[in-house]
């Protein structure tokens, strides 16, 4: 069977670029639960009971600033040891 005949199922590429896509939603929703549980989990009170961190609102310290920093944290973790170097030439299948 000729390379070009292949299916896309049959290639191991497919199964790695789905793979890290599935990685990618699994991020994206832990930064999602993250931002809402801070935001509306703290920045529920009423505005007289806020603290304050930096001047910043707590909810809004915890969400954007400390959120931010953990997403940024497990995505370069993914990249560096989830992530495969995936060649895009078609002779590259090994």
């Amino acid at each position: 069977m000729k390379q070009h005949d292949k299916m896309p199922e049959d290639d191991p590429r497919y199964r790695v670029a789905n793979r890290e896509a599935l990685l990618g939603v699994g991020l994206v929703i832990i930064n999602f639960i993250l931002w809402y549980g801070f935001a509306y989990g703290i920045g529920s009170k009423p505005v007289e009971e806020y603290s304050y961190i930096w001047g910043l609102p707590a909810w809004f310290f915890y969400s954007c600033i400390i959120g931010t920093v953990i997403i940024i944290s497990l995505v370069i973790l993914a990249v560096v040891f989830l992530f495969k170097e995936v060649p895009f030439d078609e002779e590259g299948d090994e």
